[in-house]
């Protein structure tokens, strides 16, 4: 009798205890992917302030995707090795104290250098973040509740980037301090970075660690070669794919991977072992996962400039814009960790990613006219924009629950962190490698539009007024937005393809625990 009295009482607490661990893990995520976008708003203030060149200014952006991208792989394994919780830890006051110096930078060498060093400690939290779900909630209903906060967390990120950026980039003082806002978009990071760090030893359990088993050759070719590839991607989408640079990376890059994966086969414990891709749902799930940020990352680059630009939003009302996409998407992820316990997880995000691609197609439709002469055409955000953000939303809600879970299903315990880096790499490399495709497209579409305005002005031998001016670059930005949403949607409809082909695990299979080597019980 006092034996149960005792577990009922136990069962609140560790309820509650696993509710915080969720906060804790949730938290880090979203801090970690926020900031990717929420010093977007704030670089024309960054660039006036620290007199920074035009050319040089997206390097505060595309430093951090740059070190966060190419050491996803090794911060995983690093929290196989020495612990996952000490990992997350080092990974927090790492990117708490970077913020800091990115938030007191007088300079613009001091800022980029803060900015690769947050990169360092997100790539170190976010695959032990994963990688801590996997081995602290049991497998089930409480997984997969936990796996969906995640997923919100990592879908709802970028959208809160540009709200709270807008928001912190007008603030003029603090607590009665004088203080430039794009200073907070960095300092805000720092006590909830340094204070989750503290929190965590309370409830998080450490993983065994394996000290000495690091594989430093591969950890060098491997870190090396995916830098080497996110750069030339990120330089594809300004300077082209035949820049010499673009090039010389991007072969430098497929060479160190090569080599990597040569290596990796004849070492005793590799940085990626190749058993993490062995199962087919398993790889399934990254190759969705590679196809998919990249499409969504075509809403949030160009409809957030299309507010701004073509509607005329302010910042702040362009972040405002973009709630009803997290509103829905975690409603959306709510839902899909309930229907994951009932239906298979490749129904789930086969029709997640077809939500999603019509999401894109009916972005793709936007008003445009790049006839002469322009029409002043602007989308409403009710009819135009809003039944598709919300769309997108919840498509996506539906894809990355099911697609997370079955990506570090029946992974052995020494693989979780690095089988978390894949996946976090695999959407890394992939929204790089679309921004840059649907860059491509959409710049093509804009070059040639305004060539053919200009010829044809000068045929008519009729200047362009300002006004007309300013019409035409809308129609013709619009126009070349419209081809990237439509690249976009086609890239989902290949994640759907794999997913629907693929996909195999039943839902059954996610309730039981234990490596794929062990014997799983389908009830």
């Amino acid at each position: 009798m006092t034996e149960l009295t005792t577990e009922a009482q136990s069962a609140p607490d560790k309820s509650r205890h696993l509710g915080w661990a969720l906060v804790l893990i949730s938290v880090a995520q979203l801090m970690v992917v926020l900031d990717g976008t929420i010093v977007n708003i704030a670089l024309p203030f960054i660039e006036h302030d620290l007199d920074i060149a035009p050319e040089n200014l997206r390097w505060v952006v595309t430093g951090y995707a740059l070190a966060f991208g190419s050491l996803l792989l090794l911060g995983g394994r690093l929290g196989d090795l020495y612990g996952r919780r000490r990992i997350f830890m080092i990974g927090l006051v790492i990117f708490g104290i970077a913020s800091l110096l990115g938030g007191l930078a007088t300079s613009e060498a001091t800022l980029l250098a803060a900015r690769a060093l947050q990169g360092l400690g997100a790539a170190l939290a976010s695959p032990a973040a994963l990688a801590l779900i996997a081995t602290t909630f049991p497998a089930g209903p409480a997984r997969n509740r936990a796996f969906a906060v995640y997923a919100a967390m990592s879908g709802v990120g970028a959208a809160v980037g540009l709200l709270l950026g807008g928001w912190l980039t007008g603030l003029d003082s603090v607590f009665g301090l004088d203080v430039e806002g794009w200073r907070l978009t960095l300092l805000i990071n720092t006590p909830i970075g340094i204070a989750t760090a503290l929190l965590a030893p309370r409830f998080l359990k450490e993983s065994e660690s394996h000290p000495g088993e690091l594989d430093l050759p591969g950890a060098v070719t491997g870190t090396l070669g995916l830098l080497g590839l996110v750069y030339g991607i990120s330089r594809a989408g300004t300077d082209g794919w035949g820049d010499t640079w673009t090039i010389v990376s991007l072969a430098a890059g497929l060479l160190l991977l090569t080599t990597f994966l040569l290596l990796e086969r004849r070492v005793a414990h590799p940085l990626l072992p190749v058993r993490v891709f062995a199962n087919r749902t398993r790889a399934a799930s990254y190759l969705a996962m590679f196809f998919a940020p990249a499409a969504m990352f075509a809403m949030f680059f160009y409809l957030s400039q299309y507010i701004q630009t073509v509607m005329g939003y302010s910042s702040i009302k362009a972040g405002v814009a973009f709630l009803p996409f997290c509103i829905g998407l975690v409603v959306a992820a709510g839902i899909s960790s309930n229907l994951i316990n009932r239906i298979d997880p490749r129904v789930l995000a086969g029709i997640g990613t077809l939500m999603a691609a019509g999401a894109l197609l009916g972005f793709s439709r936007l008003p445009h006219d790049t006839s002469i002469p322009m029409a002043d055409l602007q989308g409403d955000y009710v009819t135009d924009l809003l039944p598709y953000i919300l769309l997108m939303a919840f498509g996506m809600g539906m894809t990355f629950v099911p697609l997370t879970l079955t990506a570090v299903h029946h992974l052995r315990t020494e693989d979780t962190g690095i089988g978390s880096g894949v996946l976090n790499t695999m959407q890394q490399v992939g929204g790089a490698l679309g921004l840059s495709l649907l860059g491509t497209i959409a710049t093509q579409t804009m070059d040639d539009l305004g060539a053919t305005l200009t010829n044809a002005a000068q045929t008519a031998g009729v200047p362009i007024s300002p006004e007309q001016l300013t019409i035409a670059q809308h129609q013709i930005f619009t126009a070349g937005a419209s081809d990237a949403f439509l690249l976009g949607a086609g890239l989902m409809l290949v994640a759907s393809l794999v997913t629907w082909i693929f996909l195999t695990v039943k839902h059954q299979e996610l309730a039981t625990d234990g490596p794929e080597s062990a014997p799983v019980h389908v009830g």
